[in-house]
């Protein structure tokens, strides 16, 4: 076999859908949608929305989700680093507003910081790290569910004036955009579930392309209203800067946060990477929703601090199942693990999973 010309370091995961969204943006930037044009763009971008959190719906597994209640402690230990810890630390960075981050950019980063959790790179991460792949599987589920309801709400509450027109009528149409079609696509499931499964792939290049139509949307009224002229390079590396703090801040808290409330190891790799991470499929639908024309400069942040995470929890992870590997481990049958040991390698990678942009989210 021939060995590929150039091949980039393990530890350097270039999100490959990332550059799709990078090359969407600059074909908005090149080719905005105008007039009538504009219109059908922003009427197959609002479709697009409903269809992803269909799919959401239907392939969320209510039994899987009901079998991880037992993790209570460490679902509400997310769930407060999600969308307690993170706004916090988003309000905070108001005082960096406008000597480091223009108003419009601090907009997208208070945003970042309302947005649920990622479910399929936090469990892959979590695998690779020899956590807890189950608890992963829930907390990322638990955060995408409140995530429907509870972004759009503190969204209303923390943006106010800044958040691009957020009204009693924006809140109608989270109501009918995602919640509608998510429930629909639960009480479907029974029927569609099987479908999704044999279709998997086809549906997964669905996903993404819808999510690539709303970034197009976005970004084209962007480059129509000429806001792009409000961001310097300078302010962008400024962007980048806040966001690496910000991902630093979250990764010290989870992982010495779950340690001094007593989780095992497994647990505290789970809470670290699903209570560090944003979902960047998850947001994109969400901004266009709330936004509107101003969705491009509020989502770049999010795009940003996508790449960055998954660069980042990439070393980590690899760190961690590094550590995992020199550490002696007690001899143990096949039936003797329990809660307060370590799965076996069989356990932890029982499926290869698709990461989260190849899913949208789930």
């Amino acid at each position: 076999m021939r060995r590929p010309l150039f091949r980039l370091p393990s530890w350097f995961p270039v999100d490959g859908y990332l550059l799709a969204l990078l090359g969407t943006v600059g074909l908005a930037a090149l080719l905005p949608a105008r007039g009538a044009a504009a219109g059908v763009a922003d009427g197959a971008s609002t479709g697009a929305v409903a269809l992803l959190f269909f799919l959401y719906g239907a392939r969320l597994s209510t039994r899987e989700a009901m079998d991880g209640l037992r993790h209570w402690r460490l679902h509400l230990t997310t769930l407060a680093c999600t969308f307690l810890a993170f706004p916090i630390l988003g309000l905070a960075a108001r005082a960096l507003v406008p000597y480091v981050l223009p108003p419009a950019l601090y907009t997208g980063l208070l945003f970042l910081c309302l947005v649920p959790s990622t479910v399929q790179s936090s469990i892959a991460f979590t695998s690779i790290a020899r956590g807890n792949v189950a608890a992963a599987i829930c907390a990322g589920s638990f955060s995408s569910i409140a995530g429907i309801v509870v972004t759009p709400l503190l969204a209303g509450l923390v943006l106010g004036g800044d958040g691009g027109g957020f009204s009693a009528h924006s809140l109608v149409s989270i109501v009918c955009q995602l919640l509608v079609p998510f429930l629909a696509g639960q009480l479907l499931r029974r029927w569609v579930a099987g479908f999704l499964t044999r279709h998997k792939k086809v549906l997964g290049y669905v996903d993404r392309g819808s999510i690539l139509l709303v970034v197009y949307a976005a970004f084209s009224a962007g480059m129509v209203q000429g806001i792009w002229h409000q961001v310097s390079p300078l302010r962008l590396l400024c962007l980048v800067g806040v966001e690496a703090v910000l991902l630093a801040a979250m990764l010290t808290l989870t992982s010495y946060g779950s340690l001094k409330l007593g989780f095992p190891r497994a647990d505290r790799i789970a809470i670290t990477f699903a209570g560090s991470k944003k979902s960047l499929a998850a947001g994109l639908p969400m901004a266009s929703v709330l936004f509107g024309a101003q969705a491009g400069l509020a989502v770049l942040p999010l795009m940003l601090f996508h790449q960055m995470q998954l660069m980042v929890c990439a070393v980590l992870a690899k760190r961690y199942a590094a550590r995992a590997d020199a550490e002696p481990r007690p001899a143990a049958g096949p039936g003797d693990e329990g809660p307060g040991r370590e799965p076996s390698a069989a356990a932890v990678h029982p499926v290869q999973r698709e990461p989260e942009h190849q899913r949208a989210g789930h």
